[in-house]
């Protein structure tokens, strides 16, 4: 009996001798949040003898793996990751605090059985990290009426970004509706009300996203509008003349008449007002009319994509336009010059000038 037992004995030690190591547990894939604590737990048997270690194998560095720990000592330096070891249940378990984007990775168990044999499992742990897009996407551009455009935006981030496209103000977008998802929107034939800035933004569900404005500059030639193509006015008296011009590249303006470009002077006044890149008014003040300065104006205006023009018609009026403020400023001062009201406030400012200075004490 004694015999039966001791050769029983011998047998169960062989064979539980001969067990190979292997791992009986992983954590499954982990995501994380940025600044947050994952651990990672290898459980392994019949490896008492065997080391143990923790690989991280960074994406992109598969060849170039980096040892974090052995047994339950930690191989590199850094607070933020720590080792234990739970002899009642053989595992491994990997703690890493405050995580950052570079933790993500492929995290290894591996149990070194000789030079050539190991037995290994490994768990993958993701970082959720908001978008950020990417350099190589669009950050301008400027193109001819006509032609197509192509605007681009990448971005990264952990789950995957999803791109969408609006317009400044929400306005409708050339391929119709308020918002086109996508990484490109393709804009056929562009035209002169597509200008303007277009938003790519990112979203993938981690902070409140990102965006990049997007400025498309459309190149077109000059097109003017004239509100009052006719006007009125009395010898002697001023008259403006306006035009609106809208043109990119910003154009060279002139007025002429008869045939001759008009210049500042004492008779003519030329003002010019840009409210935006693409739009410039440009207003000629004919100036105590004479006879010989009724007839018909050209307003012209040209960039490198050609030019227009358009006609201003002043003739001859018996009465003074009363509706150009010019004149009405004009009448004003002509009726204070001639008013008593005039004469005193300017006796009461002489007054009040002596007073400051100490003239009458």
């Amino acid at each position: 009996m004694l015999l039966c037992s001791t050769i029983q004995f011998v047998l169960l030690s062989v064979a539980f001798a001969q067990r190979t190591p292997t791992i009986s547990h992983i954590t499954q894939e982990q995501i994380k949040d940025i600044g947050g604590v994952v651990e990672l737990e290898c459980s392994v048997q019949y490896a008492q003898d065997y080391p143990i270690l923790w690989i991280k194998v960074s994406p992109g560095r598969q060849l170039d793996p980096l040892p974090v720990s052995t047994g339950s000592a930690l191989i590199i330096r850094d607070s933020r990751f720590s080792v234990r070891y739970d002899p009642a249940s053989s595992t491994y378990t990997l703690q890493i605090k405050d995580i950052q984007e570079t933790d993500a990775g492929i995290y290894q168990c591996q149990v070194i059985i000789s030079v050539n044999n190991k037995v290994s499992a490994e768990v993958e742990l993701q970082v959720r990290r908001p978008p950020i897009i990417s350099d190589n996407s669009t950050r301008s551009i400027v193109v001819s009426e006509g032609q197509t455009v192509l605007l681009e935006c990448y971005a990264g981030g952990y789950p995957r970004p999803k791109i969408s496209w609006r317009r400044e103000n929400n306005a409708i977008l050339p391929t119709g509706g308020s918002i086109f998802r996508g990484n490109s929107l393709k804009i056929n034939s562009v035209r002169k009300e597509d200008r303007g800035t277009y938003y790519c933004v990112a979203e993938n569900g981690v902070g409140k996203g990102t965006r990049r404005n997007i400025a498309v500059e459309v190149e077109f030639a000059p097109v003017i509008v004239v509100l009052q193509p006719m006007l009125g006015q009395a010898l002697q008296y001023d008259m403006d003349l306006e035009c609106h011009v809208e043109a990119y590249p910003p154009p060279a303006i002139v007025w002429l008449k008869d045939g001759v470009q008009l210049a500042n002077n004492q008779h003519y006044s030329i003002t010019y007002f840009a409210s935006a890149d693409e739009y410039t008014d440009t207003t000629l003040r004919v100036i105590t009319i004479e006879k010989r300065q009724f007839g018909t104006y050209i307003c012209k205006a040209s960039n490198k994509l050609g030019f227009a023009e358009a006609q201003v018609k002043l003739f001859e009026y018996p009465i003074p336009n009363i509706n150009y403020p010019g004149l009405i400023l004009h009448n004003v001062a002509s009726q204070l010059r001639s008013s008593k009201a005039l004469q005193l406030i300017l006796v009461i400012l002489f007054l009040y000038n002596i007073c400051r200075t100490g003239l009458l004490f």
